[in-house]
């Protein structure tokens, strides 16, 4: 019976480091990686009656944060230096890793009833609209300034890609300017201007909208599937696509020969990948 804890224990903390990369990695969602590992809506029910059995819940997800900050500060450091010298080959790795969840998630968004036009009609809309949102976002809205403020916003934003499968934080915080300057202060470890905020943008939005996110769950599964399905995609394609309006945005300048056989490669092994981790989920559901 103790091995069974011990083992239980290493395979939630595994599982915080895997969510940690919807933290970070652009185009990646914590919301996903929670849905695909198994834990997603235990962690929804938690947020939303969080006094309901408090403790178990508690101790089930301590190892998955504790895991989490774990992978956030290992995988700070490698990854600033990845994007900065090979970003194409590892955005490409990126969104193949996405394409590879995709069939969990077509499973999952009729796995309560079946597929209508209405879902269809969702996912076109997300895909499309949802898409030249993102894209546009930060000519609407501008950047934001990195500073406790901004982090807070970060925060809540990461929390909402957690509560939402199929949203990037990432991607949103390379839009509005605060992505390095986050992964700067991953690396650094910095406490208090950077880990703080961030929590308690969390946690704020975690208590506003776990509920609402719980009822859409329950009443309305397919159609959050399939506007999750519409957002993963738009936002794997906008990942690839350099914009203009966002200074942190993909280049293709100076692409060799090579930079595009490696990321072919990049993207394929990214594709086993997510089909690997969706299997992860149907091992340890």
């Amino acid at each position: 019976m103790q091995n069974k804890k011990q083992e239980n224990f290493f395979i939630r903390f595994f599982k915080g480091v895997i969510i940690a990369l919807g933290f970070i990695l652009p185009g990646v969602s914590g919301g996903v990686l929670a849905a695909i590992l198994g834990i997603y809506e235990r962690l929804l029910h938690f947020m939303a009656h969080i006094r309901e059995n408090f403790k178990v819940d508690f101790m089930y997800f301590l190892p998955v944060g504790i895991g989490g900050v774990v992978g956030i500060g290992l995988l700070s450091k490698p990854l600033e230096f990845l994007l900065e010298h090979y970003q194409v080959i590892v955005l490409w790795g990126f969104a193949g890793a996405i394409i590879g969840t995709l069939p969990s998630l077509i499973r999952a968004s009729t796995s309560r009833s079946r597929r209508d036009m209405v879902d269809v009609m969702w996912f076109f809309f997300m895909l499309i609209f949802g898409g030249l949102f993102l894209f546009f976002m930060s000519k609407i809205f501008g950047t934001i300034p990195a500073n406790f403020i901004g982090f807070t916003i970060a925060g809540m934003l990461i929390a909402l890609g957690v509560l939402v499968p199929g949203l990037s934080p990432s991607n949103l915080l390379l839009i509005l300017g605060l992505y390095t300057p986050m992964l700067t202060g991953f690396k650094n470890f910095d406490i208090v201007g950077v880990f703080l905020p961030i929590a308690i943008g969390g946690m704020v939005a975690m208590v506003l909208f776990s509920k609402g996110m719980e009822y859409l769950i329950e009443h309305h599964h397919s159609r959050v599937y399939h506007f999750i399905l519409g957002i993963v995609l738009a936002s794997t394609i906008l990942i690839l696509i350099p914009n203009p309006y966002s200074a942190e945005t993909i280049s293709y300048a100076g692409v060799t020969g090579i930079t595009i056989v490696l990321s072919i490669i990049a993207f394929v092994l990214g594709t086993l990948l997510g089909l690997w981790m969706s299997g992860l989920e149907e091992k340890y559901k």
